[in-house]
């Protein structure tokens, strides 16, 4: 997958949707790349930021 990988400590997967995708209802790609189902994060984390696509979807897993 070509993306980015970022390390954050604590926060939410809504504020990086936005910071890193441009869309905060695009979270669900990252937890989906991460293999997570919380959007909010704990602790130190490194996680890949998926490539940027404005036709995705987002906000709800399938």
């Amino acid at each position: 997958m070509n993306g980015q990988v970022v390390v954050v400590a604590g926060g939410n997967l809504f504020a990086l949707a936005a910071q890193y995708l441009g869309d905060a209802t695009q979270w669900i790609r990252i937890a989906q790349a991460n293999q997570l189902s919380d959007p909010l994060l704990e602790g130190v984390n490194t996680l890949v930021i998926p490539p940027v696509d404005p036709t995705a979807g987002g906000g709800i897993a399938s």
